[in-house]
């Protein structure tokens, strides 16, 4: 950091120029050079096109031309050599730009500038936030709600009707404005305590009538905003134990299914085994007493695309795994019914026949088949209304 100040310190010489001549300018130190700017601005805003053509006079004139005349310096003595000389040869060596060694008096000086043009930023930011900070944070809701109306009222007709104004006029008299306020006798005017008294008068008046009128045209909705948050209840039993029961796991935010991602990682589900450990978001609290279990499963399990699974749309509500083995020992024996009709079809065995074949190719299959079709989890969906709570609760 250190270095890099040095450094930054040892060439910010020339913004510090730049500043010193446009202070210079605009408090109209020479006023000829001030109508000069007049007169330029006069021509850009009248004809806009010539806007591209500042950048390269500036660098003809400030750049171009006084380094030709650090070259070809004009003679001492008599002046009528000068003309002479800008046809002759180079009198000096070329100018060249350097970093201000460190130690000198334009080093500090720089110091001193860059400090002062710090302290003048803050000044001004601080001045900037105490003015539109109270007006757009919403500390006043229903003051900052009026100027967002007032800004999009305003936003939207000049959207539409931008093109209809004389914006050549506007920043012509703007640029004499802004020039003119620089002036002296301008400056002496507005410093005066009326003057001022009566800036701080109208600044006021204005603060009072936006006050009033937000008050009076705008109503900020009381009411908590409220949601709904879900829990999904999960239940687990042994994945070949056609007899056993389902046991209650735990509660969690996600439903676990078959082909989500965790499931399918090998994760176990993650949450609370109680409901009394399910909290609200942050930020949030309960607005409902207890939890209302979803009757809508098909609906849940169709919005997330859920598959692989078995949906009750009556009783418990519960969303239960299928066991691909079953429905592949199913498949099986739908396979060998089919392949013995098909073979049997244009045969000379008798329908006697054909049924005991069919009916010895169904046993065998069934008996490598598990009568369950429910699988190793079953989950279902628990709702509860939560509201917002305020910065003051």
């Amino acid at each position: 950091m250190s270095s890099n100040f040095r450094r930054f310190n040892s060439r910010i010489g020339v913004a510090f120029i730049l500043q010193n001549r446009l202070i210079r300018l605009f408090t109209w130190t020479q006023p000829t050079q001030t109508l000069s700017f007049l007169f330029v601005w006069t021509f850009v805003c009248v004809d806009p096109y010539l806007l591209p053509v500042l950048p390269l006079a500036g660098c003809l004139f400030f750049v171009m031309v006084p380094s030709f005349l650090t070259r070809h310096p004009e003679p001492e003595g008599d002046a009528d050599l000068w003309q002479g000389n800008l046809g002759g040869p180079p009198l000096a060596g070329a100018r060249t730009i350097k970093p201000t060694p460190e130690f000198s008096k334009d080093f500090f000086r720089n110091m001193r500038d860059l400090q002062n043009v710090m302290e003048d930023f803050s000044r001004g930011h601080d001045f900037v936030l105490s003015i539109l900070t109270p007006l757009t944070n919403f500390s006043n809701e229903n003051l900052s709600s009026m100027l967002y109306i007032l800004l999009l009222l305003l936003s939207v007709t000049l959207f539409i009707t931008a093109h209809l104004l004389p914006w050549r006029f506007i920043f012509l008299v703007a640029g004499y404005a802004m020039t003119a306020l620089g002036h002296p006798n301008i400056q002496d005017l507005l410093a005066t305590p009326n003057n001022e008294q009566l800036i701080s008068d109208a600044e006021h008046s204005s603060r009072s009538f936006l006050l009033s009128l937000s008050k009076t045209d705008i109503e900020i909705e009381s009411n908590n905003e409220t949601r709904e948050v879900e829990v999904f209840e999960l239940q687990h039993r042994a994945l070949h134990d056609e007899h056993g029961e389902y046991e209650r796991f735990m509660f969690s935010s996600s439903p676990y299914s078959p082909l989500s991602p965790s499931r399918i990682s090998g994760d176990r589900p993650r949450g609370t085994p109680f409901f009394e450990d399910v909290l609200p978001p942050r930020g949030w609290r309960w607005a409902d007493k207890k939890w209302t279990l979803d009757l809508l499963s098909r609906e849940w399990v169709e919005d997330r695309c859920v598959t692989g699974v078995e949906v009750e749309i009556e009783g418990e509500r519960w969303v239960t795994d299928l066991h691909y083995e079953v429905l592949e020992s199913e498949g099986e024996k739908e396979n060998a019914r089919r392949k013995l009709q098909k073979r049997n079809a244009g045969g000379s065995m008798g329908s006697r026949d054909i049924g005991e074949q069919e009916k010895e190719v169904l046993r065998r299959a069934w008996e490598r088949s598990v009568p369950s079709r429910k699988g190793e989890w079953r989950r279902r969906r628990w709702v509860r209304g939560v509201e917002r709570m305020g910065t003051r609760e």
